[in-house]
């Protein structure tokens, strides 16, 4: 396993690494609340594969995962891991055919990845068994909440053994997953690490309040004026993303879409185009705001603002990544009030207002909420805005 750690090249353990190896060694139960990209899998996985040691025939350890994205990077990691020992590993997801999963289980896998749904077809296919499962690992737990797959989780741990050691990682803890804990879990430790509420140092973050009739026409002004690498655009919903991409495309803009609707070779294609640099702006949904090896973003626009404040947090922390320099927008109309106000309280700060200069906008009673006086006041300033009116103007900067 050291070798292994080695050869990806780490060095010093993170803190969740530090804090939660020793009591996985150690065999007790662990609940670890950290953000993304904090070293979680290493976390759960170096430990867990110290003591599998050997393979087996039978599977041993289970780590769920709300989404294929997630299960394929999580898998590769532990492969990864693993390279020098002779443990396998599997990942199971939907959207596929089942024949190179078939093939895995019937050679016999030590590490089973895998979303729910697909899980428990195989599952009730009798393809699969965890009744030798010693190591359950339930990652991004508040993610497979928001998505509905609680239900799904509990149907798979009935069906392994009760005497297990089981592991939680999550960003929160909310009130249905502390319902889990209690169920599947036996005096875990918890672990929290810095749960992020305010965005990074290296994002420059604001919101451009617009009418709704004017909200295509303001993102497209954006990507015309800003100059930038390469473009997150994040919707709220999969009809969204994909009425945005179609807009984007007939603006000649070279645009791949990354939601649960598509398959996962088109959801592998668009994220590899997206890395190497043919496609410039990526649509999607909050599919992609957590886990995804996604390096080099230089601006994030969130085209429909997120109604969870977490969501915002892990949307504009697509950029500024690796100490690079990254901007976020947030495009905002009338009914978003209440959840831009979640956000502030959230995140402890007001996000500052800024208009697009020379933009013709339509009245909108948002651009009350900036000027003197106006009981919600006008915001901080944006670093190298120009004022106006109560109003700060973009867009923001340069590219990197």
């Amino acid at each position: 396993m050291l070798d292994g750690v080695k050869a990806m090249g780490y060095v010093e353990p993170t803190p969740i690494q530090l804090r939660a190896i020793p009591l996985i060694l150690a065999g007790q139960d662990v609940i670890g609340s950290a953000q993304t990209g904090t070293g979680k899998t290493a976390a759960f996985a170096l430990p867990i594969l110290s003591k599998l040691a050997q393979h087996s025939p039978q599977t041993r350890m289970l780590v769920l995962e709300p989404t294929r994205e997630l299960a394929a990077q999580v898998e590769t990691a532990i492969h990864d891991f693993a390279r020098f020992t002779n443990l396998s590993t599997a990942v199971m997801f939907g959207g596929v055919g089942y024949g190179k999963q078939l093939d895995a289980l019937k050679n016999g896998v030590d590490v089973i990845v895998a979303t729910p749904g697909r899980l428990l077809d195989h599952l009730q296919r009798g393809t699969c068994k965890l009744d030798q499962v010693r190591f359950l690992v339930l990652d991004e737990a508040d993610r497979m909440l928001d998505m509905g797959f609680l239900p799904d989780v509990r149907r798979i741990l009935d069906r392994c053994p009760r005497d297990r050691h089981t592991s939680l990682f999550s960003a929160t803890v909310p009130p249905e997953i502390e319902t889990l804990i209690q169920w599947a879990m036996k005096n875990p430790q918890t672990i929290e690490i810095g749960a992020r509420r305010t965005p990074k140092d290296t994002v420059q973050h604001v919101i451009y309040p617009v009418s709704d009739s004017q909200k295509t026409d303001l993102l497209l002004e954006l990507l015309k004026r800003v100059n930038y690498d390469s473009v997150i655009v994040f919707c709220r919903t999969k009809y969204g993303a994909d009425r945005a991409a179609g807009l984007l495309k007939r603006h000649n803009h070279a645009v791949a879409v990354l939601h649960s609707n598509r398959t996962q070779r088109e959801r592998e294609q668009a994220l590899r185009g997206f890395r190497d640099g043919r496609f410039e702006v990526l649509v999607a949904t909050d599919i992609a705001a957590r886990g995804l090896d996604i390096a080099d973003v230089s601006h994030v626009i969130n085209y429909d603002v997120p109604q969870h404040p977490e969501d915002y947090i892990h949307r504009i922390g697509r950029t500024g990544r690796m100490e690079a320099t990254g901007d976020a927008f947030t495009l905002m109309v009338a009914e978003d009030g209440r959840h831009v106000q979640a956000i502030e309280r959230f995140i402890s700060q007001k996000i500052p207002r800024v208009k697009l200069e020379n933009f013709d906008y339509k009245y909108t009673t948002l651009f009350e909420e900036g000027k003197p006086g106006h009981p919600q006041g006008g915001g901080g300033r944006a670093r190298g805005a120009r004022v106006r009116g109560g109003y700060f103007f973009g867009p923001a900067r340069r590219r990197r």
